[in-house]
């Protein structure tokens, strides 16, 4: 779990947005685009969502409720991530590309 790095986190619990400030170098209209998608997530579903990148640089949606919380739609939270990352995809991939560049030093591939 260490190799990992939270890109940002929605928490519909404490109807809170964080976005990892070494990320405040992403174009403003990205971290807009982030905190729409991941906030609109938790007011659908509930829970707690996490995008995460891997040690290998692959964004990951990860998702989590509190015990005994019956309204978490967790049926709805896959197809919800499901649509994100068909409707996404470009900008998805783009935050991969920039995080596989700037923090793991790969170079763009021709």
């Amino acid at each position: 779990m260490s190799d990992e790095v939270i890109l940002c986190v929605s928490n519909a619990y404490q109807k809170k947005f964080y976005l990892n400030e070494n990320f405040n170098g992403l174009p403003q209209s990205i971290r807009e685009e982030l905190k729409i998608m991941c906030v609109l997530y938790t007011e659908d579903v509930g829970g707690i969502l996490e995008l995460v990148f891997d040690a290998d640089g692959c964004l990951q949606f990860r998702t989590s409720c509190e015990e005994n919380d019956f309204f978490y739609d967790e049926i709805g939270s896959a197809l919800k991530i499901k649509q994100y990352q068909n409707e996404k995809r470009d900008l998805l991939e783009a935050l991969e590309t920039y995080y596989r560049v700037l923090y793991l030093g790969e170079g763009l591939e021709e």
